[in-house]
């Protein structure tokens, strides 16, 4: 069996407030292949994005990580020491930002910015750092590459950002891609047309991609496996089609019933909802999370047992009491 590219269990990131310490991602585990695309999704909030950030290492310092396993291509992520996991983000690994606009520095070129990861990770002469950014701004539908090689992030439209963000995650020529919400500010037209390009550049350069969204119809497009997150825990995975067609947790559910669409529902009806908020993940937290706000839910959903992941099938993990039982 070939080794993952990138494996995560039993990952955890916690925050001290001033209420207690916050349980933002917690137990989450998954792992994505060379040349497979993983979707993470779940609600704003969930822990998408501190979960990406935190297989890069990149949390922000009031968060602390730990982890049964975190590695990549083998690589323990968590012994690593910076200088190499600097060496290593970029280079085998890169990230593609939720806001291009932040992500960018807007006091150099565009030029500038693609070429300081050739430069950083020595892959050979500026010239020839020069030459890669143009053809990747070229391949990423930045046109005409050679002028937007000398404007300003300002300059550029939110889906040429995003473009120029996708071009220089490729500098590096990395192995693992992880792209937060790429499309969440963009509209329709320009969505459709990012993950196009996203999917065509995974194929090409043989990527392992893990794709967070909230988007279940992007799932359906270009997803291989599904993770679905929900208040911090993975609970439901599966391919698209076990996911999407036949869901086993009433969170999944849930967000399916939300969606809008020919044949979910008589015309002019209501979308559905689901009641009540996300707990709060300060402090001890038990059995399962989302039992406040489902209507399957039973006495025994307080416990530590409902939360143990039951395996329907290599791959179909699910997190609830219920999961044998088809809805």
């Amino acid at each position: 069996m070939t080794m993952p590219l990138l494996e995560v269990e039993g990952l955890r990131v916690t925050i001290d407030g001033p209420a207690g310490t916050l349980r933002a991602v917690d137990g989450v585990g998954f792992s994505v292949g060379r040349g497979e695309t993983l979707c993470l999704v779940g609600e704003s909030g969930c822990g998408k994005s501190l979960t990406a950030l935190a297989a890069m290492r990149l949390l922000p310092r009031a968060a602390r990580m730990t982890a049964d396993r975190l590695a990549f291509d083998g690589l323990d992520l968590t012994s690593l020491p910076e200088r190499a996991l600097a060496d290593l983000r970029g280079r085998r690994m890169a990230m593609i930002f939720q806001d291009p606009m932040t992500a960018l520095n807007p006091v150099h070129t565009v030029g500038d910015q693609l070429v300081e990861v050739f430069d950083r990770h020595r892959l050979g002469s500026r010239a020839e750092g020069r030459d890669r950014a143009v053809r990747l701004l070229e391949r990423t539908g930045v046109r005409p590459a050679a002028e937007r090689m000398g404007q300003y992030p300002h300059q550029l439209s939110g889906g040429l950002r995003q473009r120029v963000m996708i071009a220089m995650a490729l500098m590096g020529d990395p192995e693992l891609l992880i792209a937060d919400e790429p499309t969440t500010a963009l509209d329709v037209t320009i969505q459709a047309q990012i993950l196009r390009l996203l999917r065509e550049l995974q194929r090409e350069f043989a990527l392992g991609l893990l794709l967070i969204t909230h988007n279940l119809g992007i799932v359906a497009r270009v997803a291989d496996r599904v993770a679905v997150m929900y208040a911090g825990r993975v609970v439901e995975t599966g391919t698209p089609s076990e996911v999407l067609g036949d869901p086993r947790h009433p969170y999944t559910r849930g967000l399916l019933s939300c969606l809008p669409g020919a044949g979910r529902g008589p015309r002019g009806s209501r979308l559905g909802a689901i009641p009540g908020v996300v707990p709060s993940l300060v402090g001890p937290v038990d059995g399962c999370l989302f039992r406040n706000r489902c209507g399957e839910a039973e006495a025994d959903c307080a416990t530590t047992a409902a939360e143990a992941p039951r395996t329907l099938a290599p791959g179909r993990i699910v997190r609830c009491l219920k999961a044998g039982v088809t809805a």
